[in-house]
């Protein structure tokens, strides 16, 4: 499902790094997020809702 937030995202299972693209053209490393937490975005009928509530401010992180 398209978010008006979030343009895409990308998962490195290895690295456990969650790459973030937000729709104003900033992009994000999310360090050390587990697998569950991102297939659970995957799954999420609100990406950025889901984003909000369980990445954003609980996980370390580096722009690209």
């Amino acid at each position: 499902m398209p978010s008006s937030v979030i343009r895409s995202f990308a998962y490195d299972p290895a690295a456990q790094v969650l790459d973030v693209q937000f729709v104003s053209g900033r992009r994000y490393a999310y360090l050390d997020v587990p697998a569950r937490v991102a297939a659970a975005l995957h799954r999420a009928a609100s990406k950025g809702g889901f984003f909000n509530r369980r990445i954003r401010d609980r996980y370390r992180f580096a722009r690209r």
